[in-house]
């Protein structure tokens, strides 16, 4: 297993928009050339082991056999101390296939208050303590591996509060803070995270020697788009994605190919109209979708 080199494929084992987003912010700057499984269409591997370490060697394994290259993949959770660390290496299946995480954190509110002694719960007094842990792990094709952990300690408010982020992040508070992960910019949330600091150990030991390039913000704010489009599941979250969406409007109004109204709107329709829309994602996540569609759809 030799160095990372610049200007090599590393794959980012990953079929979820809003982590492949967060790990190619991480990655790209180094100069690596980063895609991810879902764009070469690789399988998703079941994950069939029992911490996060193992599903995320799992993973990276499977994707750098398949693909040829160097892979990272990353797997990540919420643990809550009164559910026994539950939902754990499950956090993504609590919310179900439509991957609706408003349900998984009225599923976690529920389990909480049920196991509760109180007549009525108090959010504020008791906060619920909870972490976060990712495990990321590189594997090349020969099968060799390296695994690198992070944690962030905190605890859980009642009702989600936030449009930012992805998950679990609107009912999270990170030690020391007094927002959720929902509520900070991303860029905050980001440089403390626990995807963050298991990708510090992993900067230290794999791209030490690989000089840092400048990158164009509007990709960037392009890609972060479109996983939040992927990903959200909360009126909150819908909300804050329709001020980014008119903030790269703003910006960028050359990336949009419907500017004013009357053509954004046709393309809206069109959109719809030309769509298979149904039920089986939450209903705030298609109404992104359609809205960031029309910005270019014809």
């Amino acid at each position: 297993m030799g160095p990372l080199q610049a200007g090599q494929t590393l794959v980012v084992a990953s079929h979820n928009a809003g982590k492949v987003w967060e790990i190619k912010q991480l990655i790209e700057p180094y100069g690596l050339d980063a895609v991810s499984a879902g764009e070469l269409n690789l399988p998703e591997p079941e994950e069939t082991e029992t911490t996060f370490a193992g599903n995320a060697k799992l993973k990276a394994l499977a994707a750098a056999k398949a693909s040829g290259h160097p892979a990272l993949a990353d797997d990540s959770g919420l643990e809550v101390a009164a559910l026994d660390g539950a939902p754990g290496i499950y956090s993504a299946r609590w919310a179900g296939e439509q991957k609706d995480f408003s349900v998984a954190m009225q599923k976690i509110a529920d389990e909480i208050e049920a196991k509760s002694t109180q007549s009525t719960f108090n959010w504020a007094s008791n906060k619920p303590a909870a972490n976060f842990m990712c495990a990321l792990c590189l594997a090349w094709p020969d099968g060799e591996t390296q695994v690198f952990e992070g944690r962030v300690d905190g605890h859980l408010v009642w009702p989600a509060r936030g449009g930012n982020g992805f998950g679990y992040d609107p009912m999270f508070v990170a030690e020391g803070m007094t927002e959720t992960f929902g509520e900070i910019e991303p860029e905050a949330k980001h440089a403390r995270s626990h995807r963050r600091r298991a990708f510090d150990l992993f900067e230290q030991t794999c791209l030490a020697n690989l000089p840092k390039v400048a990158l164009s913000g509007n990709n960037d704010m392009v890609a972060g788009l479109y996983a939040a489009a992927a990903n959200l599941s909360t009126q909150a979250e819908f909300v804050q994605f329709v001020a980014e969406l008119k903030a790269h409007l703003e910006r960028n109004p050359k990336a949009w190919e419907n500017t004013d109204l009357a053509r954004y709107l046709e393309a809206l329709a069109a959109w719809c109209n030309d769509s298979v829309i149904t039920d089986a994602e939450p209903k705030w996540r298609t109404y992104a979708k359609a809205l960031l569609a029309a910005s270019i759809y014809e």
